[in-house]
C-alpha cells in the first residue's frame, strides 16, 4: 500500500514546496500539503499546529518544516501517526527521500584512541584529570602520559592512580623503562613503547606493551618482538611509526601495509601526530585521510596529539572520522555524504536556492523586515521595499534606510559579514544561525523543544509606567 504523507508549512515555501514536490513526481508515496496559515511553518508551535491541523488526519505520516520546535512524540500521540521532521532546507527533500534505507548508524566504530598528554610531567594530578576529562568528551578511549626526556615526573603514581580512580584507562609513554615500569605498577593498563630488546619488561608487569622497531624503519625487529610475545601468549600492539611527510611518509605507510600482510590479525597501533601536527594544513582533512588508511588496513588504535593550534580539535576529529569510515566500510561505500562533522571550510551544497529562486521569494513579502539569502551571485537582502544584490556588505548600507536604528543596523551587519563569508567560503548560509563549522567549532546542544530568543540586539518592549 502506497503511503501517503501530509506535508506542513506556510505561506511563504508553500509554492517552493509544492514545485519541488512535483518535480520528484513521486512514485513511492502520495501526499498532500497544508498550509498551517503562518508565513514561517518553522516557527509555529505544537499548540498552533493541533488547534489549526486538529485530528484526525487522512495521512499515513506528517513531516514538518527541519526547523520546527516541539514535541514530536506528543504530536504523534495526538494524531495517532508518526510526525518527523524534514529536511533543514527545502531544497534537500530530494535527497532526503533519496536515501536508500535508513540514516547511517555513526554510533559505531572499531578503533580505540588513545590521546596522549604530551607535557603530563609539567602539569598538577588536577591540571592532568581536567585534561583527561576533555579528552574522553570528546572521545578519547585511553588517557596517555607522555613523559618528556631528561624531565623528572614524580607525580607519576599519584597522576596514574587518580585518572584510574576517576575512570580513565592510562597508558605511559616514555622512552625511560623505569619510568614505563613505575606506571605499570601504578595501574597503567598499556605502556609505549617497548622494542626487541626492552622485552622484558613485559614479563614484569601486566600492562600491554605497544612494540616499535629496534631501529628506525626496521621492520624485522619488529616482527621478531611481536614473535616473541606471540610464543610466550603475551598481548601487544604493534607500531611501525608513521614519518611525517618528505622524511619518510610514504616508506612509512609501506610499513604499515607490509605488516598487516605478514600479520593479517595483529593488533595494530598508528600515531597520527607526526601527520597532523607536523603538516601544514587543516588537521580534519589530514585526519580523514589517516583514518581511512587505517580504515583500509584494519587498524584498531590511534595515538592522537593536540598541541599545535592549528590541532586544537584532533581529538574529536578522529572520532568523528573513526565512525564515518566504519559507517562507510560496513556498507561497502564511499566516505561521503555520511556526515558534516569533517567538512569545516566548505558544504558539499553550499547554495540551495538559485537566483531565481530567491527572486520568486521576494517578490511575495509584503512586510519590511529584511530577509537576507546567499546564492552563487552574492549575498541577497530584501523586504517589501525591494531586492538587492551584492558582494560587499558593505554595498547594502546607503539604500536599507537603518542610519537611524543603530540596533537594526548592527544587525544587519553582523548577518551580512556572516553571509559574506558564506558566500567566499562556499558555506551553506540561513539567517539568524551560525554557520556551521563541523567539528571545528565545539557548539552546543540544540533544544529543539524551544523557539529561539529574540535577538540581542532587539530586546522586548517594555511597556511605560503610568505617570
Amino acid at each position: 500500500m502506497t503511503e501517503h504523507i501530509l506535508f506542513v508549512t506556510g505561506h511563504l515555501a508553500k509554492p517552493r514546496l509544492t514545485k519541488l514536490l512535483a518535480r520528484m513526481a513521486p512514485a513511492d508515496f502520495t501526499y498532500e500539503i497544508v498550509d498551517i496559515g503562518v508565513k514561517v511553518a518553522a516557527l509555529m508551535t505544537g499548540q498552533i499546529l493541533r488547534r489549526r491541523l486538529p485530528a484526525p488526519i487522512k495521512a499515513d505520516r506528517v513531516l514538518l518544516p527541519g526547523r520546527f520546535r516541539g514535541d514530536l512524540e506528543a504530536l504523534a500521540g495526538y494524531y495517532g501517526r508518526p510526525v518527523q521532521r524534514g529536511p533543514e532546507d527545502l531544497q534537500d527533500l530530494a535527497e532526503f527521500f533519496g536515501r536508500k534505507g535508513p540514516p547511517p548508524d555513526l554510533s559505531r566504530q572499531n578503533v580505540r584512541i588513545f590521546a596522549e598528554i604530551v607535557e603530563a610531567p609539567s602539569l598538577s594530578v588536577e591540571a592532568i584529570l581536567e585534561r583527561a576529562a576533555l579528552y574522553r568528551r570528546d572521545g578519547a578511549d585511553v588517557i596517555d602520559l607522555g613523559c618528556l626526556p631528561d624531565t623528572p615526573f614524580p607525580l607519576l603514581e599519584a597522576a596514574t592512580a587518580a585518572l584510574v580512580a576517576a575512570g580513565h584507562t592510562v597508558s605511559i609513554d616514555s622512552a625511560d623503562i623505569d619510568e614505563l615500569r613505575r606506571g605499570a605498577k601504578a595501574g597503567a593498563r598499556y605502556m609505549l613503547s617497548l622494542t626487541e630488546k626492552t622485552l622484558h619488561l613485559a614479563h614484569e608487569v601486566d600492562a600491554v606493551p605497544v612494540l616499535i622497531p629496534a631501529r628506525h624503519g626496521d621492520l624485522d625487529s619488529l616482527l621478531r618482538a611481536m614473535d616473541a610475545l606471540d610464543k610466550a601468549k603475551k598481548p601487544y600492539l604493534a607500531d611501525p611509526i608513521l614519518d611525517p611527510i618528505h622524511f619518510g611518509f610514504t616508506a612509512s605507510l609501506g610499513r604499515y601495509a607490509e605488516l598487516r600482510r605478514q600479520r593479517p590479525k595483529a593488533p595494530i597501533l598508528m600515531g597520527t601526530g607526526n601527520l597532523t601536527e607536523l603538516t601544514g594544513a587543516d588537521s580534519t582533512g589530514v585526519t580523514a585521510m589517516l583514518m581511512g588508511i587505517v580504515s583500509e588496513l584494519a587498524i584498531t588504535n590511534v595515538l592522537v596529539v593536540q598541541v599545535s593550534p592549528h590541532c586544537r580539535r584532533a581529538v574529536a576529529e578522529t572520532d568523528w572520522a573513526r565512525r564515518i569510515m566504519f559507517a562507510a566500510h560496513e556498507a561497502g561505500s564511499l566516505p561521503i555524504g555520511m556526515a558534516p562533522a569533517l567538512l569545516t571550510v566548505h558544504d558539499r551544497k553550499p547554495f540551495p536556492d538559485s537566483p531565481a529562486d530567491i527572486e520568486e521569494l521576494a517578490a511575495m513579502i509584503g512586510d519590511d523586515n529584511f530577509r537576507i539569502a546567499v546564492a552563487e551571485d552574492g549575498i541577497h537582502i530584501y523586504n517589501r521595499q525591494g531586492h538587492r544584490i551584492a558582494t560587499d556588505p558593505f554595498q547594502f548600507f546607503p539604500h536599507l534606510g537603518v542610519e537611524g536604528d543603530g540596533s537594526h543596523a548592527f544587525y544587519l551587519g553582523a548577518e551580512t559579514a556572516k553571509a559574506e563569508i558564506a558566500w567566499k567560503l562556499g558555506k551553506r548560509y540561513v539567517q539568524d544561525q551560525p554557520l556551521r563549522w563541523g567539528v571545528a567549532v565545539e557548539e552546543p546542544d540544540e533544544d529543539l523543544l524551544k523557539l529561539k530568543r529574540a535577538g540581542t540586539t532587539l530586546p522586548p518592549r517594555r511597556r511605560k509606567p503610568k505617570p
